[in-house]
């Protein structure tokens, strides 16, 4: 089997990306983010609909950020593209 070469930055991106799905909260987060489409949700409406709140939402969204999976935006998180 032929094996490709990753470049460093994308296998950092992807670990990355895998510790930000890597827990029922932020998969949780994520797939209400995916539901809600591009207009994306305020941040009391998610925790409404995860069941996480306060410092524990806050925990779960500043994780996947580095990922590049959410995207904060005033009020709200929106999914990227």
């Amino acid at each position: 089997m032929k094996q490709t070469q990753i470049p460093d930055f994308d296998l950092a991106l992807a670990a990355s990306t895998f510790a930000a799905l890597g827990s029922e909260p932020r998969l949780a987060v994520l797939r209400s983010l995916v539901r809600a489409g591009p207009d994306g949700l305020r941040i009391c409406d998610l925790g409404e609909l995860t069941t996480v709140t306060g410092s524990t939402l806050t925990h779960h969204i500043n994780l996947p950020s580095p990922a590049r999976l959410v995207r904060p935006e005033q009020q709200r998180l929106t999914i990227l593209s």
